[in-house]
């Protein structure tokens, strides 16, 4: 069984055999780990100067970093950031998205799983937009709804487009931010009328067009999480111990109804002791992995600045106890 089809039975919440899958959302230190320059700390301000001999090069140099990467430390999936395209932001630039995929597909086959960015709905606004958002729930829902239906718009021109190429996609992370980690940003109702409806219809679309879905969110989801897993996204990242989430509980509410990605604590990775780190993974596991469902990462990414000695620590009791 290759990582791959392991990585989709986890989606499905099957039986399966061996290593329990891994991958993380983003694995940002690749010029350490494997000595090229991660996709998105890349800058191409002369990308439309550049010859297509180039341009391609430069594509499979950012599609292999993805796969040493995944070769190195037995990743199941890639998530792959469109670069050059818009700050990786939706849609991002969709020939040069589609190109990475074909050439990691190219030098590897149907080995890893592979995933695009396609989340429209309106995540936590930025510390300079906050008051201006939250007055416009109240005074002006129209405007929020206008710019979530263009940018639903969009993600259902990219996965029409994807759609044309068979084989290549399998799926998406909807990484847009709902909560801090006291609580949701949104209230419940809230939650009801600005994000679940489209929600729901995007995941819907991508099901529809044979794609998987995870549904990305760090912090407290616990207060909306019962109208996540009702949208029937097929797994939830990152089930954030920073923000409250008891795995336990979580695979006891939901586990029979959506896969469980996650939940290793991003801050004993970066500022805990060893000790701490390795009984939170040995933690992870112990509770993520019964009754399968479950895919084993970090509660957020591996992101810049942190020592790829504590990923490779956790990666290392992944491979040697995370196992049927």
């Amino acid at each position: 069984m290759t990582p791959r089809e392991k990585f989709i039975k986890a989606l499905k919440r099957e039986k399966i055999e061996g290593h329990v899958p891994h991958f993380e959302l983003v694995f940002f230190l690749t010029l350490e780990a494997v000595g090229r320059v991660h996709p998105l700390h890349r800058n191409y301000e002369q990308w439309h100067q550049m010859s297509k001999k180039e341009q391609n090069l430069q594509l499979e140099d950012m599609a292999k970093s993805y796969i040493e990467v995944a070769e190195k430390y037995h990743h199941s999936a890639i998530f792959v950031h469109p670069n050059p395209g818009r700050n990786g932001a939706l849609p991002g630039n969709n020939e040069s998205t589609r190109r990475i995929l074909e050439t990691i597909r190219d030098l590897s086959g149907d080995k890893y799983f592979l995933m695009v960015h396609g989340d429209p709905t309106l995540p936590i606004p930025t510390g300079d937009t906050m008051m201006e958002f939250a007055a416009q729930m109240y005074e002006e829902p129209e405007k929020l709804h206008e710019a979530t239906r263009i940018s639903f718009d969009e993600a259902v021109s990219q996965c029409d487009e994807l759609s044309k190429h068979p084989g290549l996609l399998d799926g998406y992370a909807l990484c847009s931010d709902y909560c801090f980690n006291a609580n949701p940003f949104y209230s419940r109702e809230m939650f009801a009328e600005f994000v679940q409806p489209y929600l729901k219809d995007i995941l819907s679309y991508y099901r529809e067009n044979g794609f998987y879905s995870i549904k990305h969110t760090d912090g407290n989801v616990m207060p909306i999480l019962d109208m996540i897993v009702d949208c029937r996204p097929d797994a939830v990242h990152s089930l954030d111990p920073q923000g409250g989430v008891d795995l336990s509980e979580v695979k006891k509410l939901y586990g029979d109804k959506v896969c469980l990605i996650g939940n290793v604590n991003c801050g004993l990775m970066q500022t805990g002791s060893v000790e701490e780190l390795e009984n939170d993974v040995r933690r992870a596991l112990r509770q993520g992995m019964p009754g399968y469902g479950y895919i084993f990462s970090s509660s957020n990414c591996v992101y810049t600045g942190l020592d790829l000695e504590r990923y490779e620590i956790m990666n290392k009791i992944w491979w040697e106890e995370g196992i049927y």
